[in-house]
């Protein structure tokens, strides 16, 4: 998240009016917990929704929900230079969030604020700090100080220690309707046609298809979604597909082959589901990879393609040949 040089007033996103209006009900009663969790599927916009409610809370004087955009806590968090908001991430070339990291904002949140009321602490991705790291930030959640919230963003919910989940309220955002993101959508790109396509390749994934978009990445997503097809048809070597992703970083690759698997199993017929536990040992094996990628592992990129793709192959094969006996096996009942 680049927090330089933001927007005025930072909003939610159109489908996030649900959990933003529970957020502000909490806020208005008093009741807006010390430690928030936000969990939910990649690029749907919770370190968006994140930054909103921190620089709301950081807001001398809220309007219509959301921050004013126009007093001095808006105008320094504006410029990235608000002394009572920090916001965690892995920095440089780094993948995890370091325990100096950790140690450095616990020091923050225990010191009074100096523009206002209230101090905001934002950890993203949380699952990404390492297990000293998420430790050390255990004595800010046991022993909050009264003006100091919390947020974390996380996408995979198990990859948070269970030690900081429970000190957390959690509020999961599942992957938005596509009506609530297509008008969104149109705005980008002026038709509807267009936005469904866009939807459809970024795997419902509105910020994914902002993403492709913008950086006019949408003929190579064509490319590898029909490499993936063609895979799980049986039809090109394992080779051909791992040149159409080698220019992803390597989580990125699994993300989008995980979520190619996901698809293919929504697809599928409830009566279909018990025939696809090769699928799901696949998406539990591409949860592992990126979930070591993510504690900082650096394996082979073209390895780490070669199995993912290879597994991919297998476990589509088998999913045809099941339902090829089971074609033959009607057949030979009629």
């Amino acid at each position: 998240m680049n927090l330089l040089e933001l927007p005025p007033v930072s909003a939610p996103l159109p489908w996030q009016s649900g959990a933003w209006n529970r957020l502000q009900e909490q806020l208005t009663a008093g009741q807006l917990p010390h430690a928030l969790l936000l969990a939910g599927p990649a690029d749907i916009g919770k370190a968006r929704l994140a930054l909103a409610l921190a620089r709301l809370l950081l807001c001398h004087r809220p309007a219509a929900g959301h921050n004013c955009g126009d007093c001095p806590g808006c105008r320094f968090s504006q410029s990235g230079s608000h002394g009572d908001f920090r916001w965690l991430q892995p920095e440089g070339k780094s993948k995890v969030i370091k325990i100096e990291q950790v140690r450095e904002a616990v020091a923050f949140a225990f010191r009074t604020a100096g523009f206002g009321s209230r101090k905001v602490l934002v950890l993203a991705p949380a699952e990404t700090m390492t297990t000293n790291a998420a430790n050390a930030l255990l004595k800010c959640l046991e022993e909050p100080a009264g003006d100091t919230h919390i947020i974390l963003v996380c996408q995979r919910l198990q990859g948070v220690p269970a030690t900081v989940r429970s000190r957390c309220q959690l509020l999961k955002m599942p992957l938005p309707p596509a009506e609530e993101c297509l008008p969104w959508l149109d705005h980008l790109t002026g038709t509807r046609a267009a936005s469904v396509e866009l939807l459809q390749l970024a795997a419902g994934m509105p910020l994914r298809a902002e993403r492709l978009y913008r950086e006019s990445g949408v003929d190579s997503l064509q490319a590898r979604r029909a490499g993936l097809r063609s895979l799980a048809a049986g039809e090109p070597v394992v080779a051909q597909v791992v040149t159409l992703f080698s220019q992803l970083e390597p989580a990125l690759a699994l993300e989008e082959i995980a979520g190619f698997v996901q698809q293919q199993l929504r697809l599928q017929g409830a009566d279909a589901l018990p025939s696809c536990r090769a699928q799901f040992r696949l998406l539990d094996r591409l949860q592992g990879l990126r979930g070591a990628i993510a504690a900082g592992s650096n394996p082979n990129p073209q390895l780490v393609l070669e199995n993912a793709l290879i597994g991919l192959r297998g476990c589509f094969g088998e999913l045809r040949t099941n339902a090829t006996m089971a074609t033959l096996i009607g057949e030979m009942q009629t």
